[in-house]
């Protein structure tokens, strides 16, 4: 994970919403083309960039350490949530991923199944020299709050339990129970998924700034920098709260 660290904490900009969402969703004339997203990760100073392998093959500079996703879905199914691998760890290799990233839907009736898969992806992520970040989303019929104390905590507690060496989970909404998720993870680093566009960029710092204060690594946001007007000036703002604790008041999430 060193690769994706700058004094123990990381920002991360993730791109893999076009598969999970299709593009009528987040996408707009100028996030819709990756080679935009690719340049705000190497111009705002991200230290990592999370993508889909066929983005990556056509799209990927090098400039940014890269996470490759090596499974996920669309977003048209119905039922319990299942995500399965589409992307080999060799595969992930030859296209320079530092990092491989995989998505575990927790509570879903299929979890039994993507555990079964991580555990086969991280092994051989490891035997490769592969840092393993988890994307850790409890869903399905058995989730009734997808950010409480209890359950963002046995999302960060599965990361630790089946190997990952980071996790992305939800923010909780204030800095004590998010805590609680980042004591669960043990040394696994945890990480705040940014989610969709908050209504201002202060509420969005403010969740990011609750995180961080709870002990979190960091952030792995996309939206909340790709859909902003400014979204250069957005990932400083993100390097001042992550790197140089700027104070921003800490909000509780929409959720």
């Amino acid at each position: 994970m060193d690769v994706f660290l700058r004094d123990g904490k990381s920002i991360i900009l993730a791109y893999d919403q076009g598969l999970e969402h299709g593009p009528s969703v987040d996408f707009d004339n100028r996030n819709v083309d990756p080679a935009f997203i690719v340049d705000i990760a190497s111009k705002g100073g991200f230290n990592g960039l999370a993508l889909q392998k066929g983005v990556a093959e056509k799209y990927y500079d090098g400039k940014v350490p890269l996470i490759l996703k090596v499974n996920g879905k669309s977003s048209l199914p119905k039922g319990e949530p299942i995500a399965r691998q589409n992307c080999s760890v060799e595969y992930a290799v030859s296209l320079g991923a530092k990092a491989v990233g995989y998505t575990i839907y927790l509570g879903s009736g299929y979890e039994s199944e993507m555990f079964a898969e991580f555990g086969r992806v991280q092994e051989k992520a490891k035997d490769r020299g592969l840092a393993v970040i988890t994307w850790v989303y409890p869903r399905g019929a058995a989730v009734t709050n997808d950010t409480s104390k209890e359950i963002t905590a046995y999302a960060a507690r599965t990361a630790l339990e089946l190997g990952a060496d980071a996790a992305k989970i939800k923010y909780t909404g204030d800095t004590q129970s998010f805590a609680w998720a980042v004591k669960s993870g043990g040394k696994t680093k945890v990480f705040m998924s940014g989610g969709p566009k908050a209504a201002t960029d202060d509420a969005f710092l403010g969740q990011v700034r609750g995180a961080i204060d709870a002990g979190a690594t960091g952030i792995a946001v996309g939206r909340n920098v790709w859909q902003n007007q400014e979204p250069l000036k957005m990932a400083e703002k993100l390097k001042q709260v992550v790197f140089e604790n700027l104070q921003v008041e800490p909000l509780k999430t929409s959720s």
